[in-house]
């Protein structure tokens, strides 16, 4: 029929999970709310009950839910619940905001391409924990954070944008987490973005497409 709207459902639905304050939740929230936003956040998960991010969540009007990690004597058994609560969400899009588990080789295969974490450091620099200290101990001029592909490989799937921060004289690893946590609310919703516009694929294993073409190199917000 002439003068109909596309259904706003027919954007592509992204879940988050959170296990912490989320501000990286929030960032994405504000994104979404622009108006040419491509996609739409569709329901906020958490491992952690009294997760400040759930409460970001709900005053956003969005659905939540929490798979408790406490309650389950295995990583297997939390995982497999996790898998069933993420797919009646039907996402397009999986994103992890400060989602402090290490996920199962089964899940992650179940979302492999559409799952896409945010880590603080420049990749393949320092995966894991304690970052920001890990990069002033080594005496780094820049640190920063990366946007990847989540596989199997913790930490490991290919990198598809950085932001770098300079690491200054007096930097401590809070006034250094602080900015990096700056560039990450920048970068992150840019990312999702790509994706939801349909713009950015993994391919096999470990290719990254960006509009049909192999990407040549990590895309890179210039040092903040």
């Amino acid at each position: 029929m002439s003068g109909m709207q596309a259904d706003p459902v027919d954007k592509p639905r992204i879940l988050v999970l959170a296990s912490g304050s989320g501000t990286n939740l929030q960032a994405l929230i504000d994104a979404t709310r622009e108006r040419d936003f491509p996609g739409e956040i569709v329901a906020v998960g958490s491992n952690r009950p009294q997760a400040f991010a759930l409460e970001r969540a709900a005053q956003a009007g969005l659905e939540t839910f929490t798979v408790d990690h406490t309650r389950f004597d295995s990583r297997e058994a939390f995982d497999a619940e996790l898998r069933l609560e993420m797919e009646r969400w039907q996402p397009d899009l999986v994103i992890l905001a400060g989602f402090m588990r290490i996920l199962t080789p089964e899940l992650v295969r179940t979302f492999q391409g559409r799952m896409l974490n945010v880590h603080p450091s420049l990749l393949p620099k320092y995966r894991g924990l304690n970052t920001h200290q890990r990069a002033i101990d080594a005496g780094d001029p820049v640190h920063g954070v990366s946007v990847h592909f989540v596989t199997e490989d913790l930490d490991g799937g290919p990198v598809i944008a950085q932001a770098e921060v300079a690491v200054l004289p007096d930097d401590t690893a809070e006034t250094l987490a602080e900015r990096v946590q700056q560039q990450e609310h920048v970068l992150y919703p840019i990312v999702v973005r790509w994706f939801c516009e349909g713009r950015l694929q993994l391919a096999g294993h470990d290719r990254i497409l960006f509009d049909g073409q192999p990407m040549p190199a990590v895309m890179t917000l210039p040092a903040a």
